[in-house]
This record gives C-alpha cells, structure tokens and sequence, in this order.
C-alpha cells in the first residue's frame, strides 16, 4: 500500500511575501515546500541535523510498524472527537499514544546508543556524547 500524503500545515516563514502561502508537510522520501499549491522539493528538512543513518532492514522494519500503530491510534481519537466521544474516554486514548510514542522513543534511542554512539566513539569522535546529552535533555523538559 502506497503511503498517502498528509494535509499540508501552515509554515510560519521569515520574509516570506504577504501574497505567498508557503505549506510544509513530510511526505515519503523527503520533505515538500507547497507554494500556491505546488510541491517543490525542499533544500534541507527543516527540522533535522543533516545527518543520516542507514537502518537495517529488521530494525527500520520495527520502527515503522510503530510508526503505523500510532498513526492507527491517531485516526482513532479523530473518529473518537468526530462522533463526539465522551472527554474522559479520548484522554485515555490520547495517554496510550503518549505512551506509544515514549516506547518508540525509547527503542530509537536505545538503537541509537548502540550504533551511532558506540561507532563515533570507537572512531574517536567524542563530540556525538554532547549530542547525546543535549537530546536527552530535550527529551527530558
């Protein structure tokens, strides 16, 4: 199953002309510029390091299963809200995406120490340990 686009969200750009509508939304394989409509490939993700990483095929596998289980829970609490569900059983889904969400944090970081900390480190290259502190500090607020 081809994987459907979200609908863009607005994008607050600095000096962008008061007659431009700029959208930016993630879509497969990148990240979208929608300029009155048009999609235009963006430089850079505006909300990533720059870096990457090859997955293999298992753990990219896990993760984005995750992924669509909490995109599932989602659509849920959207129907939920549509067909006016009651607010305490919506606050108990919203806690289990919360929760899905964590453990998929959980798992990627985990990964993350295992592979891309340990090997910067082995290389010699110290600085991924700031790196590592300032994430962990962000998740941590």
């Amino acid at each position: 199953r081809k994987a459907q686009p979200r609908k863009a969200r607005p994008a607050v750009r600095q000096g962008t002309p008061d007659w431009s509508f700029y959208f930016i939304d993630t879509y497969p394989l990148g990240v979208y510029i929608f300029l009155n409509g048009v999609a235009m490939a963006a430089e850079k993700c505006p909300n990533c390091s720059g870096k990457h990483k090859e997955r293999n095929e298992s753990e990219k596998k896990d993760l984005m299963n995750r992924l669509k289980r909490i995109e599932g829970q989602v659509r849920g609490l959207e129907g939920m809200l549509e067909n006016n569900a009651y607010c305490t059983d919506i606050i108990i889904q919203v806690s289990a995406v919360t929760s899905a969400l964590n453990s998929f944090n959980k798992v990627l970081l985990g990964n993350h120490i295992k592979t891309c900390v340990a090997e910067n480190i082995r290389a010699g290259n110290d600085d991924v340990i700031d790196e590592l502190t300032q994430t962990l500090q962000k998740l941590m607020k």
